[in-house]
């Protein structure tokens, strides 16, 4: 059995999509012309977090590659761009965010993404239920609209997950003053945290998707 009808049988009450097909129309798109090659083989050289998840929004070895030059100029339009890394262990969603800005993720690993869709969010508030599942294999290169909301990616197996974050310089770095916004808690990063997820809760995130917090099962 492949990952991908495993998931779907470990996850029985949770429909998990492909990134391939017309249910991820609305949240992004799968990017030809970029490859997943040179990242995969840099990312060899960072160590896998021992605890958790880790997050660090600019690695040079990966902006020194000259596909990093591609996602600048085909989807940033030249703007400055910095290139990150999202890596580790994670099978909960516990929190959702959202940019003004499209996102690249280069897929290093298999993994899940949840996502849904800004609109959805009602005066500060979601359910989980609105929320898809989409199954990503690795070395696939994709574009996740600014109006999908998404978060860590979910690993489908032991070794945990890798993901190249790819957005405009300064995306997800402190703020340099308070916002009147409760949902900006990073620049260019709106976030809501799920009501169940405490600490993130007590960072200054507001508690606000409600319902199950899906985890995915392999």
């Amino acid at each position: 059995m492949n990952t991908f009808d495993n998931l779907k049988s470990q996850n029985p009450s949770l429909e998990i999509y492909s990134v391939h097909d017309r249910a991820f129309e609305s949240y992004g798109r799968v990017i030809d012309g970029i490859s997943a090659d040179g990242f995969i083989s840099a990312a060899l050289e960072i160590p896998m977090p021992e605890d958790g998840s880790a997050y660090v929004p600019s690695v040079p070895a990966f902006e020194a590659l000259s596909d990093a030059e591609k996602i600048k100029d085909q989807i940033f339009g030249t703007l400055p761009t910095q290139i990150g890394y999202c890596y580790g262990k994670n099978s909960m969603m516990n929190a959702t965010e959202w940019h003004a800005s499209s996102e690249v993720n280069i897929v290093l690993s298999d993994l899940v993404l949840l996502l849904s869709h800004v609109w959805q969010i009602k005066n500060g508030e979601i359910g989980s239920s609105c929320f898809k599942a989409f199954f990503v294999p690795k070395g696939t290169v994709i574009e996740v609209f600014s109006t999908s909301l998404h978060f860590c990616p979910c690993e489908v197996s032991d070794e945990g997950f890798g993901c190249v974050v790819a957005l405009p310089e300064g995306t997800n770095f402190p703020l340099s003053s308070t916002s009147e916004d409760g949902l900006l808690f990073r620049r260019n990063k709106w976030l809501l945290a799920h009501v169940e997820n405490v600490p993130l809760i007590e960072k200054g995130a507001k508690g606000g998707i409600f319902g199950e917090n899906i985890k995915i099962k392999y």
